[in-house]
């Protein structure tokens, strides 16, 4: 199985110089500015920059970094956050003339960079059947058009209805009620791909899905533990945070694969020192480059040492926690000699890190989708949460933080966008009159197949690049096609608009930085539980956008009034207009339903918002037992087929998600080109090859082939038979097939490839 959808190879030739080894400093703001002017304009830019993240401005939509409760400073953003804004408060704009001179086919020629550089969308487009041009249509044709082909299905269940992790919690939990009232649970969202092996480790063994620490931790902590993560990147502000744990006399660990800049070291650009690079602070005070999925193996590793020098908290775990003999068989099944192979860190070292963590119970681990997405992502996970064996939890500087990737992924959970009935689903029906649908619906995965196999005949994406975020591009790509109608909720062109249904819309609606000709705000909640208010202040490019509260609305009153939809449920008696026009109902709606958020509006319009109820970051389980709870996992197979590498995707610093804000990774110094591998110079050698050769990329999974060409060989830092791509280019190799046990997230972190000259 192949794909060529994304063989496009950057237009500038491919430019290697030698990684940094510090983050920020003069560059990020050079590059942060040179972002915002180029597409927003420097007085609209410079308003943009000062509103964001500021009590009563506007919630970076890039990543979900909790802001400080007190003293924010003025410029309260990174260079991610900054070339975020950039995107959303372009200028330029796309309008129907170039969808009438450019077919799917022309637009789907060009990069993901050069979609994102034609400007915002500024009304809606219809693609007809057999057409390949997008035309306008209007909102009330286009809402018709979807209650029509909703209203054709034999079955809700036929309906499939995404969501991004940049949606707002009132427009989030509109959309659940609509889908719910209109017949299923089939609400795929972003977090089956990234974060939800998180959420199905930490339930179990704490009796929440969340993390447990504040922003505060980081300064009382004196272990911060960093795995899988590239901070420096994907979540910049973390580096403040991390700079005030060290200064404060805390060691950072560092775990992963590759030698990020970000945790090595730090100029803040907050500072004059840091500013003009005169100064960096040192971060990482121990840097273990694991093998790609060794994570699980060091752990088992360190729990080793802890128990053979009794250097745990006996009297924290007979008090708050059970499981323990599962946990004690589970590591004697672990050798030191498969510790270390699967690892790919010298025993020695594994047994410094122990006697760091046997100093302290003020440890935080933190992690991202280097853990998350492997097929013992759920159990590496969980095996972190067994630094309870310290007493790590439910005290200052201690705890578990899931760095969440998307600004409003948590808060969406939360509205339980999600497959599964809510625990709330009672209440939700009861206010709401109607029966919420007992069935599990389809996650991102399940749904890919449904569509593919037919079961699935209307996809509707509130926001996102649902091809460009998902595995197998191939077969995604193919089932989409397969859909009667795909409807995409966008502000800028995506690849996923050029991939239609047999008929496509595109609705273009209000940024989170755009004001609301309503004058309202809409709330999120962070990777740390805080919810709080975002009020956008730019003028929208079109007067033609909606807000995606409306968009929601608008949708289940067409679907409601024409007659029969699917599946009544209470979606004619809902009040959508009033909750159109008056943010505050939702919000009083949801505190209705929603356990923590009792009197909302008037929480979240304390400065900074409010904390959500977290039960373990107070040292109480809300687990089936009252106890925190250890899990026994026995270490996976790992072994690769002769001549095959360990591939992972990871992304530019020039990129967030799947939006491509340009062609460089600065960091890593490549430049130029996207289509690249990195690869260990051992490995290279091995297989005859050498820096910038022409590669073919061939996965193997169960019998079956994928095939990617042509990427660009690159000499890199990283364990020998691990190699990293580009994410989204190389999802064509992920497997549908192969997921992560107990979350079904795709292994994105774990390919196995063979390469060979093309």
């Amino acid at each position: 199985m192949s794909d060529n959808s994304l063989k496009r190879v950057g237009s500038d030739p491919l430019v290697l110089s030698p990684p940094k080894t510090v983050a920020g400093g003069m560059p990020a703001v050079v590059s942060s500015l040179k972002h915002v002017v180029s597409q927003a304009g420097l007085v609209r830019g410079a308003k943009a920059l000062l509103m964001l993240n500021q009590v009563g401005g506007v919630d970076c939509s890039s990543c979900a970094w909790p802001d400080p409760d007190h003293d924010r400073a003025t410029a309260e953003f990174c260079e991610n956050g900054a070339k975020a804004i950039a995107w959303e408060a372009d200028t330029r704009t796309l309008t129907a003339d170039t969808f009438r001179a450019k077919s799917i086919d022309d637009l789907a020629a060009l990069s993901d960079y050069e979609h994102g550089q034609l400007g915002r969308l500024v009304e809606p487009m219809v693609l007809r059947p057999d057409s390949r041009h997008y035309e306008p249509i209007t909102w009330d044709a286009a809402f018709s058009l979807i209650a029509d082909e909703l209203r054709a299905l034999s079955s809700p269940h036929e309906a499939a209805f995404y969501t991004s992790g940049r949606t707002s919690n009132e427009a989030a939990f509109l959309y659940q009620l609509f889908v719910r009232q209109f017949g299923t649970n089939n609400l795929p969202d972003c977090s089956n791909m990234c974060h939800e092996s998180s959420g199905k480790a930490l339930g179990p063994a704490l009796g929440i899905g969340k993390g447990t620490v504040t922003l505060d931790d980081f300064a009382k902590a004196k272990v911060i533990l960093v795995l899988g993560q590239n901070p420096g990147t994907n979540h910049p502000r973390m580096l403040t945070a991390l700079q005030k744990a060290k200064r404060a006399g805390a060691k950072i660990v560092a775990i992963n694969p590759l030698k990020e800049a970000g945790l090595l070291a730090f100029h803040n650009p907050q500072e004059a020192r840091g500013l003009f690079g005169v100064f960096a602070t040192p971060l990482a005070d121990h840097y273990l480059q694991v093998k790609i999925g060794g994570d699980q193996a060091l752990l088992h590793g360190v729990m080793k040492t802890l128990f053979a020098r009794n250097a745990v908290d006996a009297d924290f775990i007979a008090a708050r926690t059970d499981g323990v003999a599962d946990l004690k068989a589970a590591l004697a099944t672990s050798s030191w000699h498969t510790i270390v192979e699967q690892s790919g860190i010298a025993q020695h070292e594994i047994e410094a890190l122990s006697t760091l963590l046997a100093g302290t119970d003020r440890i935080i681990a933190c992690w991202a989708m280097g853990l998350t997405q492997h097929l013992h992502a759920v159990a590496t996970i969980q095996d972190l949460v067994h630094l309870l064996l310290r007493g790590a939890m439910g005290k200052p500087g201690a705890g578990a933080c899931p760095v969440r990737g998307h600004s409003n992924v948590q808060g969406d959970r939360t509205m339980v966008i999600c497959e599964h009935v809510p625990s709330w689903g009672d209440t939700l029906g009861r206010e709401f009159g109607f029966a919420v649908p007992a069935e599990y619906g389809f996650d991102t995965v399940e749904s890919i197949r449904a569509m593919h196999d037919g079961r699935v005949k209307v996809f509707l994406g509130l926001g996102g690049n649902f091809l460009s975020a998902t595995p197998d591009t191939a077969f995604t790509a193919a089932a989409l096609r397969k859909c009667s109608l795909t409807v995409q909720v966008s502000i800028k062109l995506n690849r996923s608009h050029l991939v239609p249904g047999r008929t496509a819309l595109i609705l273009p609606c209000l940024a989170r930085s755009d004001r609301d000709g309503q004058d309202q705000f809409m709330t999120t909640e962070n990777s740390m539980g805080i919810v709080q208010m975002s009020r956008g202040r730019l003028s929208p490019p079109s007067e033609k956008l909606l807000s995606e509260i409306a968009i929601v609305c608008r949708l289940a009153r067409a679907v409601a009034t024409q007659s029969p939809p699917v599946a009544t449920g209470g979606l004619a008696a809902t009040a959508w207009s009033s909750f159109e026009s008056d943010y505050d109902r939702i919000r009083d709606a949801i505190a209705r339903v929603v356990p923590g958020f009792e009197n909302y509006n008037e929480r979240v319009r304390q400065p900074g918002g409010f904390y959500l109820p977290n039960k373990p970051r107070e040292g109480d389980y809300p687990t089936a037992t009252g106890l925190a709870r250890f899990t026994g996992n026995a270490l996976p197979d790992l072994r690769l087929e002769p001549g095959q590498l360990v591939m992972m995707t990871i992304r530019t610093h020039d990129q967030f998600n799947t939006t491509v804000y340009g062609l460089h990774d600065r960091y890593r110094g490549l430049h130029g080109d996207r289509r690249v591998i990195l690869m260990n110079p051992a490995d290279i050698a091995e297989r005859g090859l050498q820096a910038k050769a022409r590669v073919r990329l061939t996965s193997h999974f169960r019998g079956t082939r994928r095939t990617a060409e042509p990427f660009l060989v690159v000499p890199y830092d990283i364990p020998a038979g691990n190699c990293a791509t580009y994410f989204p280019e190389a999802n064509v190799l992920v497997p549908l097939d192969s997921v992560a046990l107990g979350s079904n997230t795709p292994t994105s972190k774990w390919v196995a490839i063979t390469i060979e000259p093309c």
